[in-house]
Order: C-alpha cells, then sequence, then structure tokens
C-alpha cells in the first residue's frame, strides 16, 4: 500500500495510537460480563451503543490530537469511499454483539486511512492483552513479533472463513453469503462463518488461516484487517482482483499461494 507520507512519521504516530487504543481497551473489558446482557432487541442495541459511547469518550480525543488535521469517520457501519485526507477509522467494541453475548472475540481498533488506503492500525484484545500493529511499508507485528500469513497453495487445504458486515443487509448478499459458503465448503477444506472480520482477518494475518471474503464495504470491519494482511505479505483485493481500497464493494484477504484460487471460486457468485 503506497503512502504519501514518510513512512517514519507514521511508525512514530503508531506508539500513541496504541497506548490511546489500550487504554480504551480498559474501559472495555472492565465493562464485559461473563453472561449475556439483554433480552429483547431494544436491550441488546441498549448495551452496544452504551459500549460504543463509554470506549468513544476515551478514544476519540487522543486520537485526534496525535494526528492534528485528521478527520473522524463518525458512523463505524458505513461504507464507501472516504473524503480525500485523513481520517480515523475506528471500532470501539469490534464484535460487540460478542461482547454483550459474555463472548471473548472482541478487540477495540483504530485505523489511520490516508486518501481510501489504511496506513496504520492497531488492533487490541484486552482479555488477553494481544495487539496486533501494521504501519504501511513497515511490516504487522503481533506484540512486536513479525507477522506472516500462511504458505499454503492447495485452496483444497485451507481454513477459509466468511460473515456478515452488520445485521439487516439485503436479502441479495445474505444468500450470497449462504451460496459462497456452499462453494467454499466444496472448495476448500473448512469454513468458519462467523463475526466480526478483524477477528477472522487477524488470524489471516498471522497465518492461522488462510483467506477470508465479505460482500460489503464496510470500512470500520476490514481497515484494519486490510493493512495487516497486506503488511504481513497477503493479497488484499476485491472479488473482481482488482487492489482494495475504501470504495470497493467487496473484500478478499487471502495467502498469496490460494488467492487465485479463491478468486476463482468467490467470482462466480460476486
Amino acid at each position: 500500500m503506497s503512502t504519501a507520507m514518510p513512512f517514519a512519521a507514521d511508525t512514530t504516530l503508531l506508539s500513541e495510537v496504541t497506548a490511546a487504543v489500550k487504554t480504551a481497551g480498559r474501559t472495555l473489558r472492565d465493562r464485559h460480563t461473563s453472561h449475556a446482557r439483554g433480552v429483547s432487541l431494544d436491550e441488546v442495541v441498549a448495551e452496544i451503543h452504551a459500549n460504543d459511547d463509554a470506549v468513544l469518550d476515551v478514544l476519540r480525543e487522543p486520537l485526534l490530537r496525535a494526528r492534528p488535521g485528521s478527520q473522524w469517520a463518525e458512523d463505524e457501519l458505513a461504507g464507501g469511499a472516504l473524503p480525500s485526507g485523513e481520517w480515523w477509522v475506528v471500532d470501539p467494541a469490534e464484535g460487540n454483539i460478542n461482547h454483550v453475548h459474555g463472548m471473548e472475540d472482541w478487540a477495540v481498533t483504530a485505523t489511520l486511512v490516508r486518501d481510501n488506503q489504511p496506513v496504520l492500525t492497531v488492533v487490541h484484545l484486552p482479555l488477553t492483552g494481544h495487539t496486533y500493529t501494521a504501519v504501511a511499508g513497515g511490516g504487522a507485528r503481533l506484540n512486536n513479533r513479525p507477522l506472516k500469513v500462511s504458505a499454503k497453495t492447495d485452496l483444497g487445504a485451507a481454513l477459509v472463513g466468511t460473515g456478515q458486515a452488520r445485521p439487516g443487509e439485503d436479502e441479495r448478499t445474505f444468500r450470497r453469503i449462504g451460496d459462497s459458503v456452499t462453494t467454499m465448503l466444496i472448495n476448500g477444506l473448512v469454513v468458519r462463518v462467523s463475526v466480526p472480520a478483524t477477528m477472522q482477518l487477524i488470524h489471516v494475518a498471522a497465518g492461522r488461516t488462510d483467506a477470508f471474503w465479505q460482500f460489503s464495504d464496510v470500512r470500520s470491519g476490514l481497515v484494519a484487517g486490510a493493512v495487516l494482511v497486506s503488511e504481513a505479505g497477503g493479497t488484499v483485493t476485491d472479488l473482481a482482483g482488482e487492489a482494495w481500497h475504501t470504495g470497493s464493494r467487496d473484500f478478499l484477504a487471502a495467502a498469496p499461494g490460494i488467492h487465485a484460487a479463491a478468486l476463482k471460486v468467490l467470482s462466480t457468485i460476486a
């Protein structure tokens, strides 16, 4: 991924962003329970909003201060290209639905997007203390250990994954998800269907799984994983095989050895 800003400046910024995200992570960790919270839809939604609000209260100001002139992408479920310039795309509780149901697959993420390309990201998992970071041109790391994607070359041996980006997607999107799972069950080894996207993409970056795709353009679930996978040596495109950016309509991140095969299988659905 290219960047118009010197790499060294982004690397310096990374430490500030990491500190801010870890502080926000403590807020979200303190709100976590081992049991589900909320029974009705209204109650569940209220818990989700309460998590978002609590984390944003401690995350927004430090990030904007760390990068003067940057802007804030308000709607975490929004998609499509951003205006030019630098934007913080943040998910204060990535996997919020898991958090409020007492599960452990959730994180705090903050990604700096420059002219529609993610150039810096921090993904922090407060329950484990794991922190995934990447700077464009500088590689991807887990707690300062370099990450590298899978070396697999056979889609038939691959562990792959997908999931929905948000509640209430249109029926066509849901059918495409279902059709893609069936197709990958036939052509791959094992398919994981779960949320959120970032929690699958960190596994692609770490070489634990081999590919992730999504029929959506929701930015907050994709930007962090896009730069992590790319900087770990993976291939990130849309489902037409073009280089992915925030204006892309769909998404595929894969180990380079199986990307072409995954793309061929999924293109019949996309």
